[in-house]
């Protein structure tokens, strides 16, 4: 399982287990990956824990007043396997605007609203809802 899928993963099954934290390996690219989704409104804290080798991204998983996880249902775009692309006049809302696109692009991980703005395109990793 690529590093990707493992976060949103872990994150998804978290929220549905109804688990306080949710915990992956740390990498450079899965906090930026986390520090989004926590702009988003999709994680309610992100922080990093230990140190070298056993560092990881303990992420707080954002629950609404029923008690359901904010984050819905996550799915992989782009895979190590096949690639996804997109222009920046490719990037269509999620949902219609209820969800979000998590792109990599030069300027950075951006989401599809952020990307649009700045008139970027790049590898869509998933969508979040």
């Amino acid at each position: 399982m690529d590093k990707i899928s493992n976060l949103i993963i872990n994150i998804k099954n978290a929220g549905s287990a109804q688990k306080e934290y949710a915990s992956v390996p740390y990498s450079n690219f899965k906090m930026e990956v986390a520090k989004v989704l926590k702009k988003e409104g999709y994680l309610e804290s992100v922080s990093k824990k230990g140190k070298k080798v056993k560092k990881t991204i303990e992420m707080g998983i954002l629950y609404d007043e029923n008690g359901v996880s904010k984050v819905k249902e996550v799915k992989r775009i782009s895979k190590p396997s096949k690639r996804i692309y997109y222009g920046a006049k490719d990037i269509k809302a999620v949902r219609g605007g209820l969800g979000t696109l998590v792109l990599s692009t030069p300027k950075g991980i951006l989401t599809d609203k952020q990307a649009k703005k700045e008139n970027v395109g790049g590898e869509a990793l998933f969508k979040i809802w």
